[in-house]
């Protein structure tokens, strides 16, 4: 199914494009949520004639969009879980309680702006990215604790520096082995042949 794009989407296109997209996508997604039209003739020369008003209406989402991300870009919001020993939660973290976490903080954000994926089932900080306009990212973190002691824990953790490479280890130079010393090899010439001649050689006339 062909689209126009009403404002910009991620990997798909900026306003004004008509691009090829899945109709469940467009179905339940694109069309519902006003981000696109139908891409009949009809749909075309309308847009054409709201082409200066959408991208005014646009302009001023983005600028509000910046606002609210210098200010919210960085944050830390604390949601707090009973999980076992492992870590495991008993339950998990979804959009809803992020969405609730920033509200609480002061911030309004809805639930498809926040970029979570899959749910949170354990305890950790995690980094949210959340799209406030279709070119204006922030990212939060969420740290999800047992308690507010070890919510401050992680988070003293996660921002202490690095530790130290060890330094090697001085390499140890192998001293050479000395070679055993050979027998004196048996002298050539008259010796020999006084061996060869055995014992009768020793007889004496």
């Amino acid at each position: 199914m062909q689209v126009i794009l009403l404002e910009r989407i991620e990997r798909l296109g900026k306003m004004g494009d008509v691009v090829k997209v899945k109709p469940g996508f467009a179905r339940n997604f694109l069309l519902p949520q006003k981000k696109a039209l139908r891409a009949t003739a009809e749909n075309l020369a309308y847009f054409e004639t709201q082409r200066t008003r959408l991208e005014a209406i646009n302009q001023s989402h983005r600028e509000e969009a910046e606002a609210t991300a210098k200010r919210l870009d960085g944050q830390t919001v604390i949601l707090l879980r009973q999980a076992g020993e492992s870590g495991q939660l008993y339950g998990s973290v979804t959009t809803r309680d992020i969405v609730t976490a920033l509200a609480g903080a002061g911030f309004t954000v809805e639930r498809r702006q926040v970029n979570l994926g899959t749910p949170i089932k354990a305890l950790g900080i995690y980094p949210i990215r959340i799209a406030l306009h279709p070119e204006v990212p922030a990212t939060v973190s969420v740290n999800v604790a047992k308690s507010e002691e070890e919510a401050g824990a992680q988070a003293a953790a996660a921002a202490a520096p690095p530790p130290e490479p060890l330094a090697e280890a001085e390499e140890t130079v192998e001293k050479p082995k000395r070679r055993k010393k050979k027998a004196a090899e048996a002298p050539t010439g008259a010796d020999t042949a006084f061996e060869a001649a055995g014992p009768e050689a020793e007889k004496t006339p």
